[in-house]
C-alpha cells in the first residue's frame, strides 16, 4: 500500500516473528520485566524507549510475549501513562520547529507544505485517540497553543 504524504510505495521492512512463544533464553520473569518498566518510566523515557532500552540492555526479546501486555497497557494500569500520547506529542513538536523556521524563512514553500501535512496528521492522531477514549472527547488541538501541551 502506498504511503499517505509521499510517492513511496511497498511494505518493505523488518518483520517480527512469527513464533510467539518465550524463548528459553530469557531470564527475566513477567514482574521483573513489569518492575523495570515502571523504573524506566520514572527516569523520563518514553514507551517506545523502553522497548528499546529493554531489547538492548536486559536482552527482553518481545515484551508483549513475556507479559501478555504492551507497554502502554502495563503503564495504564499503573497510572504512570502519560496524558498526551507518545507520537502526538511528537508530531506537535515537530509542528513548533516547522513554525519556527517558517517564522525566520517565510518564502519557504517546501516547509509550508510540510506544516500543511504535520497539521493534517496531527488532526488525524487526535481524531483516532478520540475515537479509542484515550484522549478526552472535548479534547481540542489548538495549533495557537501548541507549545503547551508539550
Amino acid at each position: 500500500m502506498a504511503r499517505k504524504y509521499s510517492g513511496a510505495k511497498g511494505k518493505a521492512g523488518s518483520k517480527k516473528p512469527v513464533k510467539q512463544t518465550v524463548p528459553s533464553w530469557n531470564r527475566y520473569s513477567t514482574k521483573e520485566v513489569e518492575m523495570l518498566i515502571l523504573k524506566l518510566k520514572k527516569e523520563g523515557k518514553t514507551p517506545s524507549q523502553i522497548g528499546l532500552y529493554l531489547r538492548d540492555v536486559y536482552g527482553v526479546p518481545d515484551i508483549k510475549v513475556l507479559t501478555g501486555k504492551s507497554i502502554t497497557a502495563i503503564l495504564k494500569e499503573k497510572d504512570s501513562l502519560d496524558q498526551l500520547p507518545e507520537d502526538l506529542s511528537f508530531m506537535i513538536k515537530k509542528l513548533i520547529m516547522i513554525k519556527k523556521h517558517l517564522d525566520e524563512n517565510k518564502q519557504d514553500k517546501v516547509a509550508l507544505r510540510g506544516l500543511q501535512i504535520t497539521e493534517s496528521k496531527i488532526q488525524a492522531l487526535v481524531k483516532y485517540y478520540k475515537r479509542t477514549g484515550r484522549l478526552p472527547a472535548d479534547w481540542k488541538y489548538d495549533v495557537s497553543k501548541a507549545k503547551l501541551y508539550v
